[in-house]
């Protein structure tokens, strides 16, 4: 039997930092203003999610961290966290914050709640000196049941692919299209990705895609596998590699006619799906690593023993960043017109395993069939990767 009013202990730290990235997604949609007289919006607070960012969460564990970010153009007058199971129901326990009065105006609220098993609603008030209130709210659900039944019902797949062959001013290659069509087609058949290939694009023109992707709203189970083949270029003065677009120009010492690393890896770390896969098959492609940090593979015998459902729930509450590159600070070989090439045919070939026996693929078992290649490919996370998380490709 549940118990519907324990106070919960909200407490522990709170944390004031101003470095943060907003994502517009971060902000509810659902805004309830209570004030008796009209105002200007500008006067209305507004608070921004940093975490949980969607709307709907799910947590292997009662103790659950929450942070978040409210500004306004009039001071605060207080800040109000409560948890209860909807909108209907009693609170379940609730503390209000008074900012100091340096924080008047803007504050990061950083803390650590304990929750209850099933559904969580969590709202924050914010009221500001003019009296004018505005409602946030976040749901997490809490269990290995409630994990395990969304893992059926509220999970997507969707692969994002950039594959270029055809360059205005570097020399053509002959496998990038004919590669990410077959990785599509796999992931489509076998897996049940939503897939979307971009061929011989510009810069403009990837870049306005991920924004596209960027923009989409995602479940908390929802996966993004990302997938770059071409060219790629690494610059010993600026110690960092690139991604070469359609017109990318040859010889180009500002690298503007190129997409770096360290702008693809920010980008794409800020896409608000809590799982991402990134893959590239292109020249220098491990530079997209910071500092070629050794190959690790990630924990896939945890839950092994659990049942499929409840394997794929638990992993995907950990949010992924994870990469796996065709080589390091190296050439890689585009290989022979109609064959692939050497990494896309190992990774292929993983794909075509339909994930063995239990018909889950992971991130691990994919690098045990690239990892012998003549150039070693590299595999790491980035960005808000989490220990313990992984990227599963789950036969349909």
């Amino acid at each position: 039997m549940r118990l519907k009013n324990i106070l919960p202990l909200i407490c522990l730290t709170c944390s004031l930092t101003f470095s943060w990235a907003q994502n517009v997604s971060s902000r509810t949609e659902k805004f309830i203003i209570n004030t008796k007289n009209p105002v200007a919006s500008s006067t209305v607070p507004m608070i921004t999610w940093m975490t949980p960012v969607p709307e709907i969460s799910y947590s292997q564990e009662p103790r659950y961290k929450i942070k978040f970010v409210v500004e306004t153009t009039s001071p605060i007058k207080s800040i109000t966290i409560s948890v209860r199971e909807s909108l209907e129901t009693a609170s379940r326990g609730s503390m209000t914050i008074q900012p100091e009065e340096a924080e008047k105006m803007y504050t990061v609220v950083d803390r650590s709640i304990n929750l209850m098993d099933g559904e969580n609603l969590l709202e924050v008030m914010v009221e500001n000196a003019e009296g004018v209130k505005s409602k946030s709210y976040r749901r997490v659900r809490v269990g290995s049941l409630i994990l395990a039944d969304a893992n059926r019902i509220e999970r997507n797949d969707y692969a994002l692919i950039f594959a270029t062959d055809e360059y205005d001013n570097w020399s053509d290659l002959v496998n990038p299209v004919f590669d990410s069509r077959a990785i599509a087609e796999e992931l489509k058949k076998t897996y049940g990705f939503q897939t979307d290939i971009v061929e011989n694009a510009s810069q403009d023109d990837i870049l306005k895609k991920l924004r596209e992707y960027a923009e989409k709203k995602y479940k908390p189970l929802d996966q993004l596998f990302i997938f770059f083949a071409g060219h790629g270029s690494y610059d010993q003065t600026f110690a960092e590699g690139y991604v070469v677009t359609k017109e990318s120009l040859l010889n180009d010492e500002g690298k503007t006619s190129y997409l770096s690393h360290n702008r693809l890896r920010s980008i794409i770390n800020n896409i608000p799906s809590e799982h991402i896969f990134l893959v590239m098959d292109v020249c220098f492609g491990g530079t997209f690593d910071e500092v070629l940090a050794s190959t690790r593979g990630a924990d896939d015998e945890v839950y092994k023993e659990q049942n499929t459902n409840e394997f794929i729930a638990r992993k995907l509450t950990l949010k992924t960043r994870k990469y796996l590159t065709s080589g390091g600070k190296t050439y890689v070989s585009d290989g022979i017109k109609g064959k692939h090439s050497p990494f896309a045919k190992s990774f292929i070939d993983a794909l075509e395993t339909q994930g063995g026996k239990d018909g889950i693929l992971t991130v691990s078992e994919i690098f045990g069939y690239v990892e012998k290649l003549k150039n070693p490919p590299r595999l790491g996370d980035f960005g808000s990767n989490l220990p313990g998380s992984d990227f599963l490709f789950v036969r349909k």
